[in-house]
C-alpha cells in the first residue's frame, strides 16, 4: 500500500509517500511543496492544486493523509491554511484516490505513543522508523512522513 501524507501550508506544504509491505514501512519520496512568495493567494493555491496532481499522477498513491486543521493562534494563517488543505483534498478526491483525515493528536499518539510529544520527539521518531540518516529536513517533511506513518 502506498501513502501519500499531507502536512497542509499556503507557503511551504510537507509531502512523503511511503509504502507499507507485510508490516514493514519504507520512505520513498518527501519533501516540500513551497509557493511563491509575491505570488496572489490564487496563484498560490494553483501552484499547491497543481504539484499535488503531479504527486499523485508520479506516485500512484493508494491513499493520501492529510492534517486536519486543529487550532491556531493566528486566524489569518488558520484561514490560509484551511484555503490550503481544501485544495488538497478538491485535487485527491479528483483523481478518485481514497483520503483520510487525522489530527495532531493521532499522528503524534502514531509515532510516537504520547500524544503531547513535542516536535523533536516526533522528528526522531520519524528518523528511525523509516531508518533514515538524519532527521527529515524542512520540519514539514517530517510531518507529512509523521502523517504518512500515522496512516498506515
Amino acid at each position: 500500500m502506498k501513502i501519500l501524507g499531507i502536512d497542509p501550508g499556503t507557503a511551504t506544504m510537507g509531502f512523503a509517500v511511503i509504502e507499507k509491505i507485510t508490516g514493514k514501512v519504507e520512505a520513498l519520496d518527501f519533501g516540500v511543496i513551497t509557493t511563491r512568495p509575491r505570488a496572489s493567494a490564487a496563484e498560490r493555491l494553483l501552484e499547491i492544486s497543481d504539484n499535488i496532481a503531479e504527486l499523485l499522477t508520479v506516485h500512484r498513491p493508494d491513499l493520501v493523509a492529510v492534517e486536519s486543521l486543529f487550532f491556531f493562534k493566528n486566524q489569518t494563517t488558520a484561514f490560509a491554511v484551511a484555503q490550503a488543505r481544501g485544495v488538497v483534498l478538491a485535487s485527491v478526491a479528483r483523481c478518485g484516490v481514497s483520503i483520510t483525515e487525522l489530527t495532531p493528536l493521532q499522528v503524534k499518539m502514531a509515532v510516537t505513543g504520547y500524544g503531547r510529544a513535542d516536535k523533536k520527539q516526533i522528528q526522531k521518531m520519524v528518523q528511525q522508523i523509516f531508518a533514515l540518516e538524519s532527521i527529515p529536513r524542512p520540519d514539514d517533511a517530517a510531518d507529512a512522513l509523521a502523517i504518512a506513518f500515522a496512516a498506515s
